[in-house]
């Protein structure tokens, strides 16, 4: 089924938009009052599709008019700076006492120190591919880094955001984002590990209310 609003092409059994998010039960409806029609007005119909989809692609594309991206974050590198902090006092100490206490070269034991460096680097990496982008309309996440998937959620869709923290998130400044949606696929999305969590909570609320005007 084509969505009259946007001209996306949707399953038949959906019951919004995949793109815009417009309730296609009402679109249903207006169809079924409609008077038949013959072949040259279902070409035309079918043009006008087309024209309206290829008009909102490159919308989204940025050649009318471009999408505003209000934020762009990855999960917190705390962990990921500690563990640097770890690895270096680790590999200072290694090097230390295989001076002292072994016959060992010098130099061998720099370079086990350095390969405590992988262990950081591993997760400084993993945390990275994931991102979490929020524009004027939807909401991204991004993970993978050979595959990578994009999940979008239309803000239209976003039923509840909550923050939720445990104590040693809370004395370190950062928790998860947790968001009920409405769309097809529906379910929660937690956006995980975020600084200042509450702060992107309320400008996704912001946003939620401005589309609700």
């Amino acid at each position: 089924m084509y969505c009259i609003k946007c001209g996306a092409d949707n399953l038949e059994a959906a019951k919004y938009c995949r793109k815009c998010g417009e309730d296609l039960s009402n679109q249903r409806l207006i169809v079924q009052d409609r008077p038949p029609f013959d072949d040259a007005e279902e070409e035309t119909r079918v043009a006008m599709r087309k024209a309206v989809g290829s008009r909102q692609i490159g919308e989204d594309a940025g050649t009318d008019r471009p999408e505003a991206e209000i934020f762009s974050i990855s999960p917190t590198l705390l962990f990921v700076k500690a563990g640097y902090a770890a690895a270096a006092l680790g590999a200072l100490l290694l090097v230390a006492a295989v001076s002292v206490f072994t016959s060992v070269s010098a130099w061998i034991a720099v370079l086990v120190g350095l390969l405590l460096f992988l262990i950081p680097a591993f997760y400084h990496i993993k945390q990275k591919i994931v991102r979490y982008t929020l524009t004027d309309s939807k909401l991204e996440i991004d993970e993978g880094f050979i595959s990578r998937s994009t999940r979008s959620i239309p803000i239209r869709r976003i039923q509840d955001v909550t923050v939720s923290a445990n104590i040693t998130q809370r004395l370190l400044g950062f928790g998860d984002l947790m968001i009920d949606n409405a769309s097809d696929e529906g379910g929660k999305v937690v956006l995980k590990n975020i600084n200042s969590p509450k702060q992107y909570a309320d400008v996704l609320l912001r946003e939620m209310r401005r589309l609700e005007k």
